[in-house]
């Protein structure tokens, strides 16, 4: 896409004939799937930490819970541990969805 992006802008620069406003709209197209591209990625990317962090936030929650009701340092400890792991496979879990809808999205793009 990159590589595309690149050859396009250049093809827009080559036209001597085009005024510096046509220019910078051909310059904008050829911008626009990599920009749509890093949106995808991008998007995918931030909803799979925003996951993540509620998982890891609620083990905290319950960890400080289990604290304060008296469970003891070491046994609160060992159940955030716990629960972090989990959270880290489950969202292991998600990767390979993950991927494919960034696939699916980048495959639409060209």
């Amino acid at each position: 896409l990159q590589a595309t992006m690149f050859h396009c802008s250049a093809r827009c620069c080559e036209d001597t004939a085009a005024s510096m406003q046509h220019v910078q709209r051909c310059i904008e197209r050829c911008h626009a799937p990599l920009a749509q591209a890093q949106a995808i990625v991008t998007g995918e990317l931030e909803r799979f930490q925003d996951r993540l962090s509620r998982c890891t936030l609620h083990c905290n929650d319950r960890a400080k819970d289990a604290l304060e009701a008296g469970g003891g340092e070491a046994r609160a400890r060992a159940q955030l541990d716990a629960c972090v792991a989990a959270c880290g496979d489950e969202h292991l879990r998600l990767v390979p969805g993950m991927v494919r809808r960034m696939r699916d999205g980048l495959g639409a793009l060209q």
